[in-house]
């Protein structure tokens, strides 16, 4: 019998994927803190995962209902479907990067990173232990 790796690791791999994309972009926001005009910009992961679906037997499986979205070797996200952070308090120069805010984003993503990467070597222990009949 095959086994089905999407069926079997869910969403963690692109989890990680889309996490490890959203670290790059709040590591440039902070990396521009003190850039006259910056606008900083996140991802909107509530959208980026919207069309997740849980179905009953199979697990979670990424519904397609658009030829726009990105096949597995791509990049999960693009420029376009970045936002632009709204500060609480604007700079006089135009940036828009809040540091504390930064931080507390990247933190909560690291964390989320993690959690997601501790699933998939459990499941991929998992795997292992089934292939080798224990």
């Amino acid at each position: 019998m095959a086994i089905n790796f999407e069926q079997a690791l869910g969403v963690h791999p692109m989890a990680l994927k889309a996490r490890t994309e959203r670290a790059n972009i709040l590591a440039n926001n902070l990396a521009n803190a003190e850039t006259p005009g910056y606008k900083a910009r996140d991802m909107d992961f509530q959208k980026l995962f919207s069309e997740i679906q849980p179905e009953q037997k199979d697990g979670l499986n990424m519904v397609v209902t658009s030829n726009k979205h990105t096949p597995g070797g791509a990049q999960v996200v693009d420029d376009r479907e970045l936002l632009y952070r709204t500060p609480i308090q604007p700079s006089i120069d135009g940036n828009t990067v809040e540091e504390h805010v930064e931080h507390a984003e990247y933190m909560e993503n690291a964390l989320a990173f993690e959690a997601s990467f501790l699933f998939l070597k459990s499941r991929f222990s998992g795997l292992l232990s089934a292939l080798r009949g224990e």
